[in-house]
């Protein structure tokens, strides 16, 4: 059987059906489903808990006996790949190593000539969670559903098992070229029972930044690039020294073993690029608690924090941070970024391996986060918490987050921050979410001018989804003017164990208080929905106490839902205009008015504004769990 064409493709989907929105990132994309393999192909699935559906796409390939491979056909030059994969968890947690070989083979016009080869080491030691929130890496953990149970009884051991996968970044020896091939194959000698490849990032890395002239080398101050020696201190003495001469400091090409906090305040940090500059952390033990509660310290860049007063006039750029965080401790500080960064920019790093990639507590104003690749955390990729005002993000690149990709939480005034304050005028731009384990891709939690425009949001799995604005967690209200524009969501709108039905792939929550400030939806794009498109949902027992008004939406556009179109479970009202569907599952609108009230006379309202085409419309129900009809694979329109 002939090899099938190489794939390109975004979020497992033709590049086409984004173009124009998501992150510009500087690798191409290739699914493992589709490459050369003599493995099998899992999925597709959207169940929680397995592994196709945290797989990108909902499909990857299991190898499971020695020679077994999958092999990738080059569709453009690349001299690093980075490589997704699951294996399995020890039989008493904690996680296991296992090698798997690469093979790189030149062609040359119709011959394959051998080039490179070598062995990788693929880990399972930062995955694998257990039971409910805040989880375990127990696989013996007692199973304890709380209120909510979907399995049946006795529920089976290990205990809702999730957050499978990991990548591995890897620089090859050679400067392949379209047509060449990378081949990954189980080896004789494993201790993993199963290997399972989800997808291959290929990406032509330049060479080296020079350092910036008159910066100081942090290694000039006794920093070791070998990785060997612990370099904190090294670090603390050239940023010193920079404040003093207002003067860059600079990390070059090496690994960096640095395991605490580095403290930056109106400094300039730059890389050699986030390939040659790692700085790589331990997760560390402390004796005591720290002020803010963490009993647990590693590598991490932070401002002060606000009520220390606060850093500005920070610039980092250009290198990595990779972190040692295997559980997820949710007082501990084991942030790749962290603290309070006024006028600042952070811009072209990678973050890997830490509790949360960026963790940004306000009060702050004008930080902007650009370019960043945020991969494989244990909880969120970014929040803006309390405060944060005036800030972007924008072209940045998250993957596998254990928690919301990315979240504004106006979080109220609380003990732990006295000074929080709403967050205000932030913009969340051009950036792509791809597999958050849990909760959503894009979550607005309260605030007041705020706007999510021009993402990529694909593969969400359970208790959130695509784009998500909702009254929760002590927010403060929804003020001003939310707005969701030009956004693109890819097999989202997921199953809520909760209430036993589908979500939206957008979806508005009052669960703390009615929602009433404008929200605007415009231009967004909800494609290959599990469920449903649109949401509005309150809990039962507030379902006579809280409302969502004032939502408009416009020119949209829905591809494929497996229930409906809308599905509203809260007394308010919406407006629709150019909203068109197609490949609608059981109907058009579900509207059961407040939730379980069982009155169909407190519908929620459905505004028609004109131009909704797809016949969606006129096409409605009242049920609580309508037949779910899988979608169709979507298409240009």
């Amino acid at each position: 059987m002939a090899a099938p064409a190489p794939r390109e493709t975004v979020a497992a989907l033709d590049p086409a059906l984004t173009a124009g929105r998501g992150a510009g990132v500087g690798f191409v994309e290739q699914e493992a489903e589709n490459a050369a393999t003599t493995g099998e192909i899992i999925g597709p699935d959207t169940s929680a808990y397995t592994l196709a559906a945290e797989a990108s796409g909902r499909m990857a390939v299991m190898l499971t006996t020695a020679g077994q491979y999958v092999e990738f056909t080059l569709t453009r030059e690349a001299n690093a790949i980075t490589v997704r994969y699951s294996i399995p968890d020890s039989p008493t947690g904690g996680g296991i190593d296992a090698p798997i070989e690469l093979t790189a083979t030149r062609r040359e016009g119709p011959v394959l000539a051998g080039v490179e080869a070598r062995t990788l080491t693929l880990t399972s030691k930062y995955s694998w969670f257990y039971g409910v929130y805040p989880f375990s890496n127990d696989p013996g953990v007692e199973p304890d559903p709380g209120p909510w149970k979907p399995e049946p009884d006795p529920v089976a051991k290990p205990f809702r098992p999730n957050h499978f996968y990991d990548e591995l970044r890897v620089m090859l020896g050679h400067t392949y070229r379209a047509g060449d091939v990378i081949r990954l194959t189980v080896p004789e000698v494993t201790d993993a029972s199963w290997y399972v490849i989800d997808l291959m990032d290929f990406e032509l890395v330049g060479p080296p930044t020079r350092a910036p002239h008159g910066s100081l080398s942090v290694v000039d101050f006794g920093a070791d690039p070998t990785g060997a020696a612990e370099s904190s201190d090294a670090f603390d003495a050239a940023i010193a020294t920079a404040n003093a001469r207002h003067a860059t400091v600079f990390i070059p090409t090496g690994t960096f073993q640095v395991n605490r906090h580095i403290i930056v305040d109106d400094v300039t940090i730059q890389g050699a690029g986030s390939w040659w500059t790692i700085i790589r952390g331990n997760s560390v033990a402390l004796g005591s608690p720290l002020r803010d509660g963490s009993t647990h310290t590693g590598v991490g860049f932070y401002g002060k924090y606000a009520r220390d007063g606060g850093s500005a006039n920070v610039h980092m750029s250009g290198f990595a941070i990779e972190g040692d965080v295997r559980e997820r401790i949710d007082r501990d500080q084991v942030n790749g970024v962290g603290g309070a960064l006024s006028d600042s920019t952070i811009d072209g790093l990678y973050i890997h391996h830490t509790k949360v990639g960026l963790w940004l507590d306000g009060p702050m104003n004008n930080l902007t986060v650009a370019n960043l690749i945020v991969v494989d955390t244990m909880a969120d990729g970014l929040n803006f918490c309390s405060g944060v005002t005036n800030s972007h993000v924008t072209n940045c690149f998250f993957r596998n987050n254990g928690d919301d990709g990315m979240a504004m939480w106006s979080r109220s005034a609380n003990p732990h921050n006295p000074l929080a304050v709403e967050n205000s005028g932030n913009v969340f731009d051009h950036n792509t979410i791809q597999t958050p384990v849990l909760a959503n891709c894009i979550a607005i939690y309260g605030g007041r001018d705020n706007q999510v425009s021009n993402n990529v949001a694909a593969d969400p799995i359970r208790e959130g989804s695509g784009l998500h604005a909702g009254q929760r967690f002590g927010s403060t209200p929804f003020a001003g003017h939310l707005a969701f524009t030009n956004n693109t969501t890819v097999r989202a709108g997921t199953f809520e164990m909760r209430w036993g039905f589908g979500l939206g792939a957008i979806w508005f929550y009052a669960q703390e208080g009615s929602m009433e400030a404008v929200i605007e939806v415009t231009g967004d794009r909800y494609l290959d929905n599990t469920y449903n498109a649109i949401m509005f949902v309150v809990d039962p027992p507030d379902r006579d106490r809280y409302s969502i008004v004032n939502v408009h939406f416009k020119d949209i556009k829905v591809d494929g839902t497996g229930t409906s179109v809308l599905s509203a479970r809260v007394a308010g009202s919406a407006s629709f205009q150019n909203v068109v569907a197609r490949n609608v599952g059981a109907a058009g609108i579900n509207t059961c008015g407040p939730f379980k009230s069982g009155d169909p006379g407190a519908c929620f309202g459905v505004l028609d504004l004109g131009g909704n085409g797809g016949g969606w419309m006129d096409d409605s129900i009242h049920e609580d769990r309508p037949t779910v009809a899988p979608p169709r694979a979507p298409s240009a329109w």
